[in-house]
């Protein structure tokens, strides 16, 4: 393998491989789909992400991949912001509560109050992701550790915890889009088309485009079937653990590796300390007060749609402060609150150095010109009628391969609305189009095991990565596949 990858990289370093000037060619999708499919055949995320980073060194010809690729990714603000925010303070948060017993407490609650057996479990999973709909990493976050306690009470399997979070996160963002998505998307469309000029006209386009992001409708729809146990076909791997949970109630297939540690999971809580909910509730309120209140009055009452305050970071920081000054107000140590703490932080270690490697990947791949490369590709061949569905295929391999939703919109946005516009100048069509889009960047970061979200449902929900992979893709797939067929039958309407 080495020698390979020095012979490819000497090649390409002479020059015997053409390039436009924005990507490699074919060479420019090989690390991420190398780093896929050794992730699915190794099951060593890990490893697999680390092969990817190196090949993408080589073709590049920066040898040196530390200082060119590494280093710039993990010392980068968005990297920071995921890393001190939602995985330490996430894990902080998790390992506090197995000090105050607070999330044990809210699940004893909550199963008296709503739920009654592993179906209700799931259906609550369903509802919380939908009550956090914010966007993929924070609606992980918090929907995954709110529902786990009741769903491991209730011996729901991690895989089927982790798919729900997973496919409320960002397919619920884009449909019940009261968040910063049509903002950021509105950014990158408005000007490309005529009928799109304007911050404000690309932000409406995007809310009248809703009824059309089949993907993202079919995923939360099928979600919820899939709670209920009403859906009438599952894939093997998810069947085995529904049955496994429910019979021997192990959450996890014997050898799973899971994103979080024992210190999220086991109860350490000091004596004489009595759990309330209050414990539970606190933060999370915290959280949800500092993160959604500001946005609702700079964006709703103010009229602020072009830079709402979204204070996440904050509201993350303040939820773990009031975590820990209820347990000290009731009595706990300063000693055992920041042991909690600690212990929360390191159970996350894992889950940090998976998201460090996928960043550096998707810094390969932009690095690349992946995506400028599929699009080149396959644009110039696509018929009308088939458009639609072709940018949907596109935007969930872009996706898919970069493990970014955000990402493929900054690239795709602008390169799809003029295309759908030329080939058929319609605001039907190009609505389609651009749902297209919309829903096929919300597939790849939701299915990818290089995603943020992905990685993030897995550790929130304690679940091995690449079991909450394999388990879900398949219904997403199923899901993609009726997007796309819909959106055929639609643009040979309009056309």
């Amino acid at each position: 393998m080495v020698a390979v990858l020095l012979v490819a990289g000497g090649v390409l370093a002479a020059g015997r491989f053409p390039t436009d000037g924005t990507h490699y060619g074919l060479w420019s999708i090989v690390p991420p789909v190398v780093a896929l499919v050794l992730a699915f055949t190794l099951r060593d995320v890990i490893a697999a992400l680390f092969i990817g980073i190196v090949l993408g060194g080589v073709i590049s010809g920066e040898l040196n991949i530390v200082q060119e690729f590494l280093i710039p990714s993990i010392g980068s603000p968005d990297f920071a912001l995921i890393l001190l925010v939602y995985l330490w303070t996430l894990g902080g948060l998790i390992g506090l509560w197995t000090r105050t017993g607070g999330a044990v407490r809210f699940a004893d609650w909550a199963g008296a109050k709503v739920v009654r057996g592993p179906r209700s479990a799931k259906f609550f999973a369903w509802a919380m992701g939908l009550v956090f709909h914010q966007g993929g990493t924070i609606s992980t976050v918090l929907t995954g550790a709110t529902v786990r306690p009741v769903g491991d009470r209730h011996r729901v399997s991690h895989e089927e915890l982790s798919y729900i979070v997973d496919s409320t996160a960002s397919p619920a963002a884009t449909i019940i889009p009261f968040n910063v998505w049509p903002i950021y998307v509105g950014g990158l469309v408005a000007g490309t088309v005529p009928v799109i000029a304007t911050q404000e006209e690309a932000i409406a386009f995007f809310f009248k485009a809703v009824p059309f992001n089949f993907y993202a409708i079919f995923a939360v729809l099928m979600t919820l079937l899939v709670a209920w146990e009403k859906w009438p076909w599952l894939p093997r791997r998810m069947r085995e653990a529904m049955r496994r949970s429910r019979e021997t109630g192990e959450l996890d297939r014997e050898g799973a590796e899971p994103m979080a540690a024992e210190e999220l999971t086991v109860l350490r809580i000091p004596e004489g300390y009595t759990p309330s909910l209050i414990d539970f509730f606190g933060p999370i309120g915290t959280l949800l007060a500092i993160a959604v209140i500001p946005f609702v009055v700079t964006f709703y009452i103010q009229g602020n749609r072009e830079s709402p305050s979204l204070p996440i970071a904050e509201a993350f920081v303040l939820a773990v402060l009031a975590g820990m000054g209820i347990a000290l107000a009731r009595g706990m140590k300063l000693r055992d609150v920041m042991d909690g703490f600690i212990s929360g932080c390191k159970g996350v270690t894992i889950g940090a150095l998976v998201l460090a490697l996928a960043v550096t990947l998707k810094s390969v791949a932009d690095s690349l010109g992946t995506a400028d490369y599929v699009v080149q590709t396959i644009g110039p061949w696509v018929s009308p009628i088939a458009l639609p569905a072709v940018l949907l295929l596109v935007t969930m391999f872009v996706a898919f391969s970069t493990g970014t939703s955000w990402g493929t919109y900054a690239v795709l946005f602008p390169v799809a609305m003029p295309l759908a516009w030329s080939v058929h100048p319609e605001p039907a069509f190009l609505t389609l189009c651009f749902a297209a889009v919309t829903g096929g960047s919300v597939f790849g970061d939701q299915c990818s095991p290089i995603s943020d979200t992905t990685i993030l449902s897995s550790v929130a929900t304690g679940c091995d990565l690449m079991d909450h992979v394999t388990t879900q893709l398949p219904l997403a797939m199923m899901a993609a596949g009726g997007a796309a067929a819909l959106y055929t039958v639609l643009a040979a309407l309009i056309v």
